[in-house]
């Protein structure tokens, strides 16, 4: 199975566990790309919504793709009641874009799943003159010690292929996103920001967040079972509660003309 479909396979674990996005992001978003009310937005890889709940309390004209049949089915029950926006099941590459239509378009944690032939190209097809592309991920940075330290041991114990970055951090600083925007020579040069916030877990909701990852999905059912279970211990030894940093890093760019 391709990596990114594998969040269909916990769809439900995915929509309880997986955290939104800082409201400021959406803020600027929203200066930078002169959005109002009615304006047209591509989300790129909905999942079950994180993101496109506040689009769709902004008012604005959705469109959401997302390839997990699971997950489109939990988004359109959660927003049934909104007449603004539309849920499609299928990834960005296969979903047969019209002419120019789009305000925004918008990729919340599914920029790096995308063929790299389709993702500036298709996107920069899909605005409208003078239009906004926003990517933007959230970074699980760790949490503090002792408590980080002892989780460490259980990867290296357990899942030792694990080089202690997770794919996350592509979306960092140092990773390639910026540099992406700039070899595609479709956009404006872009415009960064960054958030930082954390999240409290049990033990619990903890060891569910990790099994929604992909790379944990992709372990053999035992080996992530009995990860997961080490990883509940340890917590539970350590207070039985922790605290998840994140950094959120948000890229936006103007259309060329």
């Amino acid at each position: 199975m391709e990596q990114r479909f594998t969040f269909d396979d916990v769809a439900a674990l995915y929509d309880v566990t997986r955290p939104d996005y800082p409201r400021a992001l959406f803020d600027d978003i929203a200066a930078f790309a002169r959005l109002a009310p009615g304006d047209a937005v591509l989300e790129i890889g909905c999942g079950s919504g994180q993101a496109t709940r506040d689009f769709v309390e902004r008012g604005y004209r959705i469109v959401a793709l997302d390839p997990g049949a699971g997950l489109i089915k939990i988004a359109r029950r959660k927003f049934a009641g909104a007449s603004n926006v539309e849920f499609i099941t299928s990834t960005f590459e296969a979903w047969p874009a019209g002419q120019a239509a789009f305000r925004l378009v918008a990729s919340a944690q599914a920029w790096h799943w995308i063929a790299p032939d389709a993702r500036f190209a298709k996107a920069a097809d899909v605005l409208t003159p003078g239009g906004t592309l926003a990517v933007f991920g959230s970074v699980p940075t760790g949490v503090d010690s002792p408590l980080r330290e002892a989780l460490g041991q259980i990867y290296a114990d357990q899942f030792p292929d694990y080089t202690g970055v997770p794919p996350e951090a592509w979306y960092m600083p140092a990773g390639p996103v910026a540099g992406l925007f700039d070899e595609s020579r479709l956009f404006t040069p872009v415009s960064p920001r960054s958030y930082t916030w954390q999240k409290t877990h049990s033990a619990s909701s903890f060891a569910q967040l990790l099994g929604t990852l992909s790379y944990i999905q992709m372990l053999a059912p035992d080996k992530r079972r009995a990860l997961l279970d080490a990883v509940v211990k340890v917590i539970e030894a350590h207070s039985g509660r922790c605290e998840l940093h994140y950094e959120t890093h948000l890229y936006m760019a103007t259309k060329k003309l």
